[in-house]
């Protein structure tokens, strides 16, 4: 809305523009105090975010401890009598393996087949005879034949290392006194690798071969059993569990191969957990913080929700039923409110009843039944749930106070531009006023001096 035009002080001497001012200082104060409401509520806003957040963390991690199969993780690990390295690894699927414990006997590494041609050549000496190509015999199905495109020595190992001849195999010139002689093996290991490189017309190449024939890899669990694969690798060689043998692998060699659960990855687990859900006391105690204890009131200060929150998070160390105690287990609170973890105390019950430690963590039959972790999820999910979640449903609320009191601040604006379209307009018409005033009074003081004077 535009505003009258304001002559200011002009016959007046009255500053009416820095009058005006002040009077719309005054008559402001009313939105002033809505937007000092809108910080104060945008601020509460922020902190009911973070706790949002850190509820969600707590109930993300509370949820994968909840489950039994978190507690299925296993380790496995190789020991070898000896100081020589046996060249055995093992690894080990949590979600399918368990613990057990057997011995490896190295009895054969898996090898590739291969070919040492016993004449030499130059590089550009012709060696496939009267033709270009040669013949590669697999013994998986039909013979196939490749173009080395010129029949020299280089042809031919460029023929074959092609990938788009699809070889399966891979060829190398090695210099000797007399020249160079070739090796080709195959790219596969074991048994079933063996192949024949011959002319096309089926006669030898290079004086024909040694062949030094691929092989399986092959280990003894003892008891008679014997187990072999095309690779060095044993995959599922129990369930979930693979053992692999290094190219080097020293045959004759006896490793000891021991899958059991991982305590220490549990435990560190239930030690993030507890950090986490500490985190989540700390921030609400930062933001509930009272004025009369703690120096400065926090935003959240006496919000009730924030408060229950708390409560509720703490109250997750005690069961609905029975009277077990996590104090066993190492889950306590100490005087300041906090949840602690001995991690000695943990792997001292755990080894002593691993299923009765994991049930007092993870999901029950029924709800009164659930563990520490199963409890702390429910009450994080019930706080940070996405649609009915405390924590979410007072931020909404929050934000549509918000939108209302921007909506009224809006309103002021209109109302302010308003008012001080009429205190300008009342004010130039005053200073109008007084104008036409003094302009009489000239004329008149004018008119009274022109009179004759009479004695």
């Amino acid at each position: 809305m535009a505003s009258s035009a304001s002559i200011s002080g002009l016959s007046s001497g009255l500053d009416t523009a820095s009058l005006v001012s002040q009077f719309m200082q005054l008559e402001a104060v009313p939105q002033t105090r809505l937007k000092a409401r809108v910080t104060t509520e945008q601020k509460v806003v922020t902190a009911l975010q973070t706790l949002n957040t850190k509820a969600a963390l707590v109930g993300s991690k509370a949820a994968s401890l909840a489950k039994p199969a978190t507690w299925d993780a296993v380790t496995a690990s190789v020991s070898t009598t000896g100081t020589t390295p046996s060249g055995v690894s093992v690894s080990a699927d949590s979600t399918t393996a368990g613990p057990g414990r057997f011995s490896v006997t190295v009895t054969a590494v898996a090898q590739t087949h291969q070919l040492g041609f016993t004449s030499a050549a130059a590089l550009t000496d012709t060696v496939t005879g009267g033709s270009t190509k040669v013949t590669i015999d697999r013994f998986d199905g039909t013979p196939v034949q490749i173009d080395t495109g010129d029949g020299t020595l280089k042809g031919l190992v460029a023929a074959i290392n092609d990938s788009a001849n699809n070889t399966g195999l891979r060829a190398t010139p090695v210099k000797s006194a007399d020249g160079y002689r070739l090796i080709v093996e195959s790219v596969a290991t074991g048994a079933a690798s063996d192949f024949t490189i011959t002319a096309e017309d089926g006669s030898a190449l290079l004086g024909g071969a040694t062949v030094r024939a691929g092989a399986d890899a092959r280990i003894d669990l003892g008891s008679g059993i014997v187990a072999t694969s095309t690779t060095n690798t044993f995959a599922d060689l129990t369930p979930g569990v693979t053992v692999t043998l290094s190219d080097d692998a020293v045959v004759g060699s006896t490793s000891t191969v021991t899958v059991k659960q991982d305590v220490s990855k549990i435990s560190a687990a239930i030690a993030d957990l507890v950090a986490s859900a500490n985190s989540l006391i700390s921030e609400i105690d930062t933001q509930t913080a009272n004025s009369a204890t703690a120096g400065a009131s926090g935003v959240l200060a006496g919000d009730a929700m924030s408060r229950n929150l708390r409560t509720s998070v703490l109250s997750t160390l005690f069961s609905a039923v029975g009277s077990t105690t996590l104090a066993k287990v190492g889950i306590q609170s100490d005087r300041t409110g906090k949840i602690t973890f001995d991690t000695n105390a943990f792997a001292t019950a755990y080894a002593k009843d691993p299923a009765g430690t994991e049930a007092l963590f993870t999901a029950g039959a029924t709800a009164e039944q659930n563990g520490f972790a199963a409890r702390l999820e429910k009450v994080a999910k019930a706080a940070s749930d996405s649609t009915t979640g405390t924590i979410t449903t007072s931020i909404a609320s929050r934000r549509s106070g918000v939108d209302r009191l921007q909506d009224s601040i809006d309103a002021w604006d209109v109302r302010l531009a308003q008012r001080k379209e009429t205190l300008e307009r009342q004010f130039t018409a005053l200073e109008t006023a007084l104008n036409q005033m003094n302009q009489q009074s000239s004329w008149l003081s004018g008119q009274i001096s022109s009179l004759p004077s009479y004695s």
